[in-house]
């Protein structure tokens, strides 16, 4: 009987301190489709870690797990089972089916943000960006010209496959102009954690860090 107490007991605790971790430190998401290809494909796993933004502010470059702002998906989403649903509330199984996206910050609050330049690059308050690092080889940063600032609290997101990316710029004319609330950022994807061929870190790329990008 005391065994059992033990092994009960430890495996609630286990339990307790998985569920904290997932919501307080990191959690694992399934990427849903080919928008951010090749950066990251379909049904890759990675792992959103919530830990950076207690300490700063999202930034450009960001690749972000949020909350779908107004319909994005534009699909009604499928209920997971009741295993799944444990699972995922757990912590030991990957959310999906709940209305997030996965895409890069380009644009964060105060910014303003342009396409395109005379060399078709996109434009952060007026620094073109060079995104060869990250979009597919030969790829346009984009064909839909747009020029908007960005309100505070808010982001311009796009995914690194843009011809098949419906992000920030399909959705202007729609509820909240196409902007992303900082509160709707679930995590910071910061690596890819399966398939294994495919683990990786993702970090910023570096012109992000470009300066006078920064107001």
């Amino acid at each position: 009987m005391s065994l059992l107490v033990e092994m009960t007991t430890v495996t609630a605790l286990a339990l307790v301190i998985t569920v904290v971790l997932r919501l307080f430190v990191a959690e694992a998401f399934y990427v849903p489709s080919e928008s951010m290809y090749d950066t990251l494909t379909t049904n890759d796993r990675i792992l959103a870690e919530k830990i950076s933004y207690l300490q700063r502010d999202v930034d450009r470059g960001d690749i972000i797990v949020f909350k779908d702002p107004g319909n994005w998906l534009n699909e009604e989403q499928k209920a997971p089972g009741p295993f799944r649903r444990l699972g995922e509330f757990v912590g030991i199984l990957p959310r999906s089916g709940e209305g997030h996206l996965v895409k890069r910050v380009i644009g964060i609050g105060g910014d303003r943000v342009i396409c395109c330049d005379r060399s078709g690059r996109i434009m952060v308050n007026k620094i073109p960006l060079d995104e060869q690092e990250y979009l597919l080889e030969n790829a346009k940063p984009s064909l839909q010209p747009f020029d908007v600032v960005v309100p505070a609290g808010s982001l311009w997101v796009m995914g690194d496959n843009r011809a098949e990316s419906a992000d920030s710029r399909a959705h202007m004319g729609g509820p909240g102009g196409g902007f992303v609330p900082v509160d709707n950022v679930v995590g910071r994807a910061c690596c890819v954690i399966w398939p294994s061929d495919r683990m990786t870190m993702l970090r910023p790329p570096e012109t992000f860090k470009k300066p006078g990008l920064k107001k």
